[in-house]
């Protein structure tokens, strides 16, 4: 079937503080501006249908969001829905199922539609089994999103209300805010900007991780986020999302006690960070905590209004001044008055992470304490890393507070193939039956947008009934097919073959902390394991993998953007996970200081990474270039466009300052990285070594990491440029890459 495709070009808008911002959606919209909001979605991603899809309101008699579908007479599609986030998401299951279409987070990822609109057999109905359904973390606002514009941001809303989404984190620009705040106290312009970090250090700030960090933080970006911000909450508001603001949780500038002198500060920042960048916190029994808190939440509710939802961690991965319960209580309840007393209909949101996290100190009697000094009601626990621990199992549900049953599904953005869909769905229908009438929704907290993204629209899918003539999402099995039909744009045996053996030998494990293919690690010799601590190898045979991608690259039609970010996905991660196997080899011959071997497996290694890098280097969604020149374009001049590069590089990479705890933890398989940052690491260590051995010396572990070390902070201080739009055909460099690497994968 022919497809059209549908595919937004933004550009970066002009921002002067003389723009007219836009206003606030009120929640008292008619029918028919109800009904325009789902219609402007549709003409943004489906316009050719926008006049044959006729929406309607429907009463939901026990307030749960439901919708209906139905064709109506010939060529007409009629969506019902209780508000425009349902109709949203009856839209995007009449896409799925019936136009074999998927709608990516990316802008740049095309949707690609049937010629015709199929139409439906009878009637469609289904109804959300949770009020909740939450997106984002504060880390994604670092690892994926520092540098989106609205271009980026509309599509990724429109993902959410797709999806259901009804509660996003909504992070943006809230150092505007705190600007003004400090500002009114008395702080000067250069002690706030150098107390806040750099644009993708800022979720860490927000934690209460890190001051000043790659800092100080321009007045151009807080300028941009700002009427960027403003954007993002009209246009969530108005499809019926809640978005999620912040408030106070204690976190100050030192430069406070310049001001008040007799000031208490507690010094809560990382152990392993120097003094520079330690973070400070007001405790809430002070007086002037309760000043702050409110002269914050006023500012922020004038400037972008509220929906009383704000998230508040005060101790995320830190040590409390006290562990006595008695302390913890009287620390979250002062927290939860002096929001209430700035906003009476306050309610406050807190990860749970934390309490996974820092399991030992946070014990029973603590975690209770903390919890139920807080208004039964008042506060919702988001359960951060359900798929590996479930914590509402082992703290009474939370106690009685409401809490969401979260999937992370990804640290750091990395892009590895991993989740484990079967379980997972196992844990939530559990949590569905068993979870206690305090579970209110569902939601995600990945870290960064990855390589799996049917692992997020699976798991939202389970917020809505699988009853009724279309029973889809009941079945793994069967949801997984028609996910491969989805991708090949119509049903392909050889795709869905391809999907089922993903879903059956390699999507079998949970993603862990330390999720990053060995081409992406600091180079050690096998064995000396001190620089990977907590890594893990991959649990599934590469063989299989292989085998997934010969099936998918044959195909029938190999036209979908979807199908052809499919198979750079997978081949790149087939060749990542070869490199061990091309190590060990290495590391033999070092063993046996045969040289010949040496250098010719070493030839090898280095060859593979120019492979991989080719062929990330064929689809918009896997390069390098494109993250570093929408960093550079936040710049007003060429100086700051290279601040924005560098905080950009780092953050993937050393994230210099805390290279010796965070190195590579944003790893990823890009095409520009590959080859110019891990080759080259990969080729210094390989030269190393051979060097060592035609010298008859050892090689001096200690001494590579230091010139490493050197490389990687020499890397992200350059400003080389690499391509922003693909090179290359995807599918010719896949086959000919299977080919190559045929006999090596099938003797693994």
């Amino acid at each position: 079937m022919k497809r059209l495709s549908v595919k937004l070009r933004g550009v970066r808008a002009v921002i002067s503080t003389g723009l007219i911002l836009l206003g606030i959606l009120s929640t008292g919209c008619s029918e028919n501006d109800k009904h325009q909001v789902v219609r402007d979605l549709v003409e943004r991603i489906a316009p050719q249908f926008s006049e044959k899809i006729v929406f309607e309101t429907i009463e939901s008699p026990d307030g749960k969001d439901i919708f209906e579908l139905e064709s109506e007479n010939v060529g007409k599609l009629l969506i019902r829905g209780n508000n425009p986030l349902a109709m949203a998401v009856g839209l995007n299951h009449y896409l799925k199922y019936y136009c074999n279409t998927s709608v990516s987070w990316y802008a740049d990822q095309p949707v690609e539609l049937p010629e015709t609109m199929p139409g439906i057999s009878g009637k469609i109905r289904k109804e959300a089994r949770v009020k909740d359904r939450f997106f984002l973390n504060y880390c994604t606002y670092g690892y994926t999103l520092p540098w989106w514009d609205w271009h980026d941001w509309e599509r990724l809303i429109d993902w959410m209300a797709l999806n259901g989404i009804n509660m996003p984190l909504a992070n943006t620009a809230q150092e505007s805010i705190w600007h003004k705040v400090w500002s009114d106290i008395g702080l000067s312009d250069e002690e706030i900007r150098s107390y806040f970090s750099g644009p993708a250090m800022l979720p860490w700030h927000r934690m209460s991780n890190v001051d000043a960090i790659h800092g100080p933080l321009p007045q151009s970006y807080m300028d941009h986020q700002f009427v960027l911000q403003k954007q993002i909450l009209e246009r969530e508001r108005s499809l019926g999302m809640k978005p999620v603001l912040s408030a106070f949780n204690g976190h100050v500038p030192k430069a406070l006690q310049r001001l008040y002198p007799e000031l208490e500060l507690t010094r809560l920042g990382n152990p392993h960070l120097e003094n520079p960048y330690a973070c400070y916190m007001l405790d809430p029994m002070d007086s002037l905590f309760p000043v702050i808190q409110k002269a914050f939440m006023e500012e922020q509710e004038l400037q972008f209004g509220t929906d009383h939802i704000y998230g508040i961690d005060p101790l995320n991965e830190m040590h409390p001044p006290s562990w006595e319960p008695h302390y913890l209580a009287s620390l979250s309840e002062r927290i939860y008055e002096s929001i209430d007393a700035a906003d009476p209909e306050a309610h406050w949101l807190q990860m749970g992470w934390l309490f996974y996290f820092m399991r030992e100190q946070w014990t029973d009697e603590r975690i209770e304490a903390y919890l139920t000094a807080v208004p039964q009601g008042r506060m919702t626990m988001l359960d951060y890393f359900c798929e590996n621990t479930e914590v509402w199992k082992i703290t009474e549900s939370f106690y009685g507070q409401p809490y969401i049953w979260c999937y992370l599904g990804d640290f750091g953005g990395n892009t590895m193939l991993a989740g484990n869909l079967e379980k997972a769905g196992e844990r939530l229908e559990d949590a569905f039956r068993n979870g206690g009438d305090n579970l209110t929704g569902i939601g995600s907290t990945l870290e960064g947008f990855d390589v799996n993204p049917q692992v997020y629209e699976y798991i939202f899918e389970q917020a809505w009934t699988p009853e009724g003539e279309d029973s889809n999402m009941a079945d793994l099995g069967q949801w997984f097919e028609c996910w491969a039909d989805r991708r090949s744009g119509g049903e392909d045996p050889q795709v869905r073959k391809a999907w089922q053996v993903l879903l059956e030998e390699i999507y079998t494990s949970v993603p862990t902390l330390i999720q990053v293919p060995v081409t992406n690690l600091r180079p050690v010799m096998p064995g000396d394991n001190s620089y990977w601590v907590g890594w893990e190898p991959i649990e599934y045979s590469n063989k299989r993998l292989y085998e997934a991608l010969e099936l998918m690259l044959q195909a029938e039609n190999r036209d979908c953007d979807a199908y052809r970010y499919d198979v750079v996905n997978l081949g790149s991660q087939m060749l990542v996970n070869h490199f061990p196997v091309l190590l060990d080899r290495f590391t033999e011959a070092y063993e046996q200081k045969d040289l010949t071997a040496m250098k010719a497996t070493g030839e090898q290694m280095k060859a593979l990474f120019a492979d991989v890098d080719q062929l990330l280097s064929s689809h918009q969604s896997f390069l390098l270039g494109h993250w570093l020149s929408d960093a550079r374009s936040f710049g007003k001049d060429e100086q700051e466009a290279d601040f924005y590069e560098y905080n950009a590089r780092v953050i993937l990479t050393t994230v210099a300052g805390m290279e010796h705890i965070l190195n590579d933890y944003g790893n990823r398989c890009w095409g520009g990285l590959m080859q110019d940052f891990y080759g080259k690491r990969w080729a210094l260590f390989i030269d190393e070594v051979i060097n060592a051995v035609e010298k008859g010396e050892a090689f001096n572990q200690r001494g590579f990491v230091d010139k490493s070390v050197a490389f990687e902070l020499a890397w992200g201080n350059q400003t080389n440029r690499y391509p922003s739009e693909p090179v290359g055909n995807s599918l010719e460099i896949s086959t000919r890459l299977i080919e190559k690497y045929r006999n090596q994968m099938l003797a693994e």
